[in-house]
């Protein structure tokens, strides 16, 4: 109780909708919550379609169904939200390494499909549960999005801008976060009850802090490399086998046309006369509300506490804030119970109509500055309100909010030219396919001109090829109705408003280069191969003797102390093999490739566990461990409920549909 009061007090929301980020940063501040919520909620829900649990129990939508969950139906609306919206968080997070079409497979199809499938799956058993997330909750969650905050606290003004900004309607926004904090309880009904013993716990963490002391002998390919000689005979068998080892990919350059909503915008004017229309009809999207600033001093109130005493000990507190009012900060951190403003000398922030519980709003709004309240009761308990600052409402002036007009009706103008645009330009590029310069001439665009482009690119030069650094694009180039028949390639989205079409305007076959060109390297190559294998061979054999008991006179490296905590002091190759040797003898020795030809020889002297396990360590494990298990448990509980419903997958629908 006490952990929720003070984001339960600031909020009484009714009115929710925003952004997809604020979405998404919301999603993020449920599931940071719990750890296996973290781990799930990422797993079972995309924020895709805005309809709310009752509506998914009741088979909302209509259309062709890409597949059913018992009585229940995902329809291809449902599916292409999803969809979308999946592409939208990895454009966020990949940025310019995301490519759309990376997607456009059959097994990403299935994948977001699935997503839905297990979340329909959860959604019915939570309506079976009678499990549903109070206007309480969703209004609690709200007040701690942190794209609605300035300065840490809820901001009604911020809040306003950005659904006056977005115009998502309330319904859409409220039930897709009431879907996540209803999956929310059942996520944790399952992955929250593993339970870790300790003995368990220790026994891993003792395993994981053994320690042992090594030395070190390593064997390198520069140790051999004068005994290494290659016959040049070797070398052009060798470049005969491997020609694919030289070719040269094929390659072409291309001119290309592109039409953006961006460019569109751009040429887009628009009058005063327009704008002011704009801002006489929706004044109510630039009124900014009365804000007041508000300290408390809270005594909790609930099942446990006598009502009486803690009455009577708020109005004790009160007559030290009446004695003192300049005090009001130390005393609320003296005395205040609620641990979200107690250390703040009980500040709150501004706090706009709505956001409070209404016996607390109505007692701030009644103040004057700097005046401090008598008790004042609400659901959490007694409060002592001191209000500290006032900003008075106004309307944002139309020169303050010029700009947000323009771009906004330029967009809307721009949006609708672009819906009927996309249309011709695809038609135009494909009806008249020997040229781009129809659609240049229709919508007055600049052909542009590529430098030489591969046919598959890795992805650091994909990413670097601008708008033709699309697997789609470069697919369309190299086919043979480009190249052969020197067509335009189809108009492809690159990216959310933006079309390209492109044509090839020279070509390069693929080459093998000559033998004169790549001798010195594959001379190179192969002595450095030999050299490595004289070092493996060395190698081995001094371990073998070691194993034997033949030591010698080897000069060993310093002696260095690893764990498989901390093994950064060798390779990796090198800690794994150390740890898999037979340690009941000592010395023991192991050998083990580690890269780049070198072989390395280690002894290990003595094996060890520290003095004292950390604490923090074994909590941390015991974490760990407890999310592997309750990650099992819910793995379990979903293919369980997959036997328990009937599930059929529309593949004809899923597979044909063109996205």
């Amino acid at each position: 109780t006490k952990g929720r009061t003070r984001v339960r007090l600031f909020c009484c929301l009714f009115n929710v909708h925003t952004t997809w980020r604020v979405t998404t940063m919301m999603f993020d501040a449920v599931r940071n919550n719990k750890r296996v919520v973290q781990v799930f909620l990422a797993l079972i829900t995309l924020p895709f379609a805005f309809w709310g649990v009752d509506s998914y129990v009741r088979n909302a939508g209509a259309g062709v169904d890409l597949a059913s969950v018992g009585d229940s139906k995902i329809t291809i609306q449902q599916f292409d939200q999803a969809w979308r919206a999946q592409q939208d968080r990895l454009r966020q997070a990949l940025g310019a390494d995301f490519r759309p079409e990376a997607m456009n497979t059959p097994a990403a199809r299935m994948a977001v499909l699935n997503s839905l499938i297990d979340q329909r799956l959860l959604l019915l058993e939570a309506a079976k549960a009678r499990l549903g997330a109070s206007d309480e909750l969703l209004r609690d969650v709200i007040s701690r999005i942190p794209a609605l905050q300035e300065n840490g606290q809820f901001s009604m003004a911020r809040y306003q801008s950005v659904l006056a900004a977005q115009g998502l309607s309330q319904s859409q926004f409220e039930a897709q976060m009431r879907q996540d904090l209803t999956l929310q309880q059942l996520v944790n009904a399952i992955g929250e009850t593993a339970i870790v013993g300790n003995t368990m716990t220790e026994a891993m963490l003792r395993i994981q802090s053994e320690e042992r002391q090594i030395a070190e002998l390593r064997f390198t390919p520069e140790q051999f490399a004068a005994q290494v000689k290659v016959e040049p005979a070797s070398v052009e068998k060798y470049y005969e086998e491997n020609k694919k080892q030289f070719e040269i990919p094929e390659q072409a350059k291309a001119d290309y046309v592109v039409l953006s909503l961006d460019d569109l915008m751009n040429k887009v004017k628009v009058s005063d006369d327009e704008v002011t229309a704009w801002y006489d009809s929706h004044q109510d999207r630039y009124q900014q509300a009365d804000e007041r600033r508000a300290s408390h001093i809270l005594i909790l109130v609930d099942a446990n506490v006598d009502k009486a005493k803690a009455r009577a000990t708020a109005e004790e507190i009160l007559v030290e804030v009446q004695k003192s009012p300049t005090t009001f900060a130390d005393l609320a951190k003296k005395y205040s119970q609620d641990p979200g403003s107690a250390e703040k000398g009980g500040d709150l922030g501004f706090i706009a109509r709505g956001m409070m519980v209404k016996p607390f709003e109505e007692a701030v709004f009644a103040l004057r500055e700097n005046e401090v309240s008598g008790i004042v009761e609400s659901e959490f308990g007694y409060h002592i309100i001191k209000l500290t600052g006032i900003k008075a409402g106004k309307q944002r002036a139309m020169d303050e909010v010029r700009s947000e007009i323009v771009n906004e009706l330029k967009r809307q103008v721009a949006s609708r030219q672009f819906a009927e645009a996309a249309e011709t330009f695809s038609n135009m590029v494909y009806e008249q396919p020997d040229s781009l310069q129809p659609v240049v001439e229709r919508f007055q665009l600049k052909i542009q001109h590529s430098g030489w482009l591969p046919r598959d690119p890795n992805p650091q030069l994909l990413a670097t090829l601008g708008p033709l650094g699309n697997e789609k694009v470069l697919t369309s180039l190299f086919s043979a109705d480009s190249l052969k028949n020197k067509r335009n390639t189809e108009a492809v989205e690159v990216a959310p408003g933006t079309l390209l079409s492109a044509r090839v305007s020279e070509y390069r076959p693929a080459s093998s280069k000559p033998f004169a060109d790549v001798r010195v390297a594959i001379e190179a190559a192969l002595k450095a191969r030999a050299a490595a294998a004289l070092a493996r061979e060395a190698g081995e054999a001094q371990l073998s003797a070691l194993q034997q008991g033949t030591e010698g006179k080897l000069n060993w490296g310093p002696v260095k102390t690893v764990s498989r905590l901390d093994g950064r002091q060798v390779p990796a190759a090198a800690l794994k093999a150390i740890f898999r040797t037979d340690v009941r003898k000592l010395p023991a020795f192991v050998g083990v490739e580690v890269g780049g030809g070198n072989y390395l020889l280690v002894q290990i002297i003595k094996v060890s566990q520290p003095a004292k396990l950390d604490d923090g360590r074994r909590q941390a494990l015991q974490r760990e461990i407890a999310t592997v298990l309750g990650q099992e448990d819910f793995a379990a509980y979903l293919a369980g409920l997959r036997m328990r419903y009937k599930i059929d997958v529309n593949q004809a629908a899923l597979d044909s549909k063109e996205r």
